[in-house]
């Protein structure tokens, strides 16, 4: 399959200017207000566990709302770490290591001038995980409840302390609390005891306020100058996001000066872009866009010699032209050079002789091939560019004897269907799902989608995988407190699941974005969050 040719017919209509929507032209803002193009098909919901999954979070969740742990997004040269949130310091108590005990921000104000205390922290916990609290928000718990599987309870201690005792030991739990806003009981009043209301006046401590939420054209907020860092004070003074999920829309959008910034143009427009001036930023990140396997009853995945195939199937440096070169080859869950990615005996790569002999011995040649199918979705949160993606794939697995059918299907619809388990009649006979997926932490990139006990509802272990040697590491990584120990854990883990092909690896993502020259001040983190709060408007 030439490479060339490939790109002309997976990426045909790129260039074109497409035709933009009715409202953006409402969207020009004066000096100071930074407009966003996203790749979501609406705006992600303002309740503190935003939906569109990272994307939603990096735009809905760390703007307006904080948690008790974040991420450090300030530097592009090395991996985002931890960092205090609206919790000051956490610690495993050391009478009981099931226990965490939290250190609470003092002198934080709630956008409506509520001060923050650790009673907001146990309602913002309770109305995710307590159906039968007045409170519970149904469409929140279900996009959240999987962080908290391994909490028993959670109380308060005095204003400015938060004890949480879990079931188990769980050295990682810091890494879940970064998805979960904090908000207060009184916000959730004012807004008529109702969480669709909430969202249309919604209060958190974050660095910007709501303004205006329009889940299907926009949201707007204002920047927080009395937020209590400082150092994310937004240097803008407003913040418009709009829901672009068609690739050609947001570059004609960026081309006529109605949006200052999108999220992944599509690859063909690149040097374009550039020629006009407008800025590319992009960024190597623990991102794998890849395909997670069932491995129920009937699945075909359940053969390795099949897994392996697939690997060795995929022709990455032809797919890396293709997306004019912004990714880099999947190489596992982790790219290599990753501090956690370990020493794989069978790292992925490129040869199709060795696919159909592995194949042969499965039964299946091109002339009759292994027909199975993937759900896969045309945009959303990390997604680089799904649909000439998964052609490719198609095209190359094809030649070796893997005939793919893809299900389409939106994004929050794919996540939904990820949450629920290959089993599920919401698969729809689908033996594999393409989610890209953030490897940034322990807890996230391995042990929710892949450890065996934690398959849907616990966690995101759609297919069921079960690997003993695999579990055992990840067990081990639960009860290890040593930052230094974990990382060794951590090698090792990784390089079992690439030598196991847990998974189909095809690309990890360098993140691109475009934007117009007046953006000045954005750091592009090696995380798939991104700060706003620094970005100036020149």
């Amino acid at each position: 399959m030439s490479a060339a040719l490939s790109r002309r017919a997976l990426l045909g209509g790129v260039g074109a200017t497409a035709a933009l929507p009715w409202d953006l032209a409402l969207a020009q803002g004066a000096s100071g207000t930074l407009r966003v193009g996203m790749t979501a098909s609406a705006v992600p919901l303002a309740n503190g566990v935003p939906d569109q999954g990272a994307e939603g979070h990096r735009f809905m969740g760390i703007t307006l709302f904080d948690q008790l742990v974040h991420w450090d997004l300030s530097s592009a040269e090395k991996p985002a770490t931890l960092r205090p949130g609206l919790a000051t310091a956490w610690k495993p108590d050391p009478a009981d290591p099931k226990r965490w005990i939290f250190t609470l921000r003092q002198g934080v104000r709630f956008h409506d001038g509520k001060p923050f205390t650790a009673e907001d922290v146990v309602f913002s916990f309770d109305r995710l995980v307590k159906n039968d609290h007045p409170a519970f928000d149904a469409r929140g718990s279900a996009i959240s409840r999987s962080r908290f599987f391994t909490v028993a309870s959670y109380r308060a201690d005095g204003p400015h302390t938060l004890i949480i005792d879990c079931n188990r030991v769980d050295a990682l739990l810091p890494y879940l609390l970064v998805w979960v806003g904090i908000t207060h009981q009184g916000a959730w009043e004012a807004a008529g005891r109702n969480w669709d209301t909430f969202m249309t006046k919604a209060i958190g401590t974050g660095p910007w306020k709501l303004e205006q939420f329009s889940i299907r054209e926009r949201c707007v907020m204002v920047r927080n100058p009395d937020y209590w860092d400082a150092e994310r004070i937004p240097r803008a003074e407003r913040l418009v996001l709009l829901p672009l999920a068609e690739p050609n829309t947001r570059v004609a959008a960026l081309r006529a000066g109605q949006v200052d910034f999108i999220e992944a143009p599509p690859p063909d427009a690149l040097p374009t872009l550039r020629q006009a001036g407008f800025r590319i930023a992009s960024n190597l990140y623990p991102h794998n866009w890849m395909y997670f396997l069932s491995y129920v009853e009937g699945s075909p995945w359940r053969d390795p010699r099949i897994r392996r195939a697939a690997n060795l199937g995929i022709d990455r440096a032809g797919m890396k032209q293709l997306l004019g070169g912004m990714m880099s080859e999947g190489a596992g869950l982790l790219y290599e050079g990753h501090p956690w990615y370990g020493t794989p005996e069978h790292k992925p790569r490129f040869d199709p002789n060795a696919a159909r002999k592995l194949l042969a011995e499965a039964g299946f040649t091109p002339r009759n091939p292994l027909r199975t199918k993937v759900a896969i979705s045309p945009s959303g949160s990390g997604q680089m560019q799904p649909l000439p993606m998964n052609e490719y794939v198609q095209q190359s697995l094809k030649e070796v004897g893997i005939d793919l059918a893809f299900e389409v299907m939106d994004w929050n619809t794919l996540l939904t269907q990820l949450r629920e388990g290959a089993w599920m009649p919401g698969a729809r006979g689908c033996h594999a799902i393409n989610a890209s997926w953030n490897a940034q932490d322990p807890y996230v990139g391995f042990i929710r989608p892949l450890h065996s006990a934690f398959a849907p509802p616990v966690a995101f272990n759609w297919g069921r995988h079960a690997d003993p040697q695999a579990d055992a590491l990840m067990d081990a990584l639960l009860e290890e407190f040593d930052e230094e120990k974990q990382a060794i854990l951590m090698r090792r883990l990784h390089a079992r699941l690439v030598d196991q092909d847990a998974c189909i690896f095809i690309a990890h993502d360098l993140n691109p974005r475009a934007m117009s020259p007046k953006v000045q001040g954005f750091v592009q983190a090696q995380s798939w969050l991104q700060d706003l709060a620094p970005i100036r408007m020149g």
